[in-house]
């Protein structure tokens, strides 16, 4: 078996490059890493490009057998620890790392869903993994973002995402409008979160609905508002006039759950 030594390795370089957004969006591709991820990507068969395994951890036994033969399965490469440790992204790396082709294309909307949740230029990646694996808590498999949106394929939203990113499909419009429209065609209600609304998330029914989630510091931008059919808060009994994006959209899809149940 072949051990990759050199950081000029045609294939470690353009690994590498996968920690760059643009080269994530130009090649379709980004990394998971850890035990956990990659386990998550094998069990909901994600489409893994290559496996990069450090030579020293398989030795010293961080890797359990069955997973690596799991690993033998797809293409695989080993390197060594001063390689790996190039191409790695978190302070106590566990060894093995994996390049994902990305499930993205906005054409692939599931128009059958009950409720579609759409994000409009939400930014922080801890927010962005934090939505994602609510979304996977209640059996929603899609989730749209707009193009200002921060990038779901950064590190940490995947490793925020707790493998919820194998699961739920996330699909990139590049015209938000556009695709607003296309959902009202499929004859959805669009309902978008606004603080200068009276009216309550409790007060409607979410039943074939497209619930929009705006920018963590100014919200649903204007043109979008103003395609919403509906506009919904969540009521306030103290001072604090808003919530954490992650933590709202937790309460509005927690309230579709409850309806489910009831």
């Amino acid at each position: 078996m072949q051990v990759i030594s050199s950081k000029d390795n045609e294939t470690i370089k353009q690994i590498r490059k996968l920690k760059d957004k643009k080269y994530r969006d130009q090649n379709n591709e980004f990394i998971i890493e850890g035990i956990k991820l990659l386990k998550e990507a094998i069990q909901e068969k994600a489409k893994i490009k290559i496996i990069v395994v450090c030579d020293d951890c398989e030795k010293n036994g961080t890797l359990d057998k069955k997973l690596l033969y799991e690993i033998a399965k797809y293409n695989c490469i080993y390197v060594t620890e001063k390689v790996f440790n190039l191409i790695t992204d978190v302070s106590n790396p566990q060894g093995v790392l994996a390049v994902v082709e990305k499930n993205n294309n906005i054409k692939d909307i599931n128009f059958n869903d009950d409720l579609i949740l759409i994000l409009d230029n939400l930014q922080d990646p801890g927010n962005l993994g934090t939505i994602i694996r609510t979304l996977d808590s209640i059996n929603l498999k899609q989730i749209i973002i707009s193009k200002g949106s921060g990038d779901v394929y950064n590190p940490k939203v995947v490793r925020s995402s707790m493998g919820a990113i194998f699961r739920v499909k996330v699909l990139e419009s590049d015209n938000l409008e556009k695709t607003i429209k296309e959902l009202k065609k499929h004859k959805f209600t669009v309902m978008a979160t606004d603080l200068n609304t009276n009216s309550s998330i409790y007060d409607e029914k979410y039943s074939k609905c497209a619930i929009i989630i705006g920018n963590e510091a100014n919200g649903v931008s204007e043109e979008i508002l103003n395609l919403a059919d509906k506009k919904i808060k969540i009521p306030m009994l103290g001072k604090t006039e808003s919530l954490n994006a992650s933590v709202a959209t937790g309460i509005i899809l927690y309230e579709y759950v409850r309806q489910k149940l009831n």
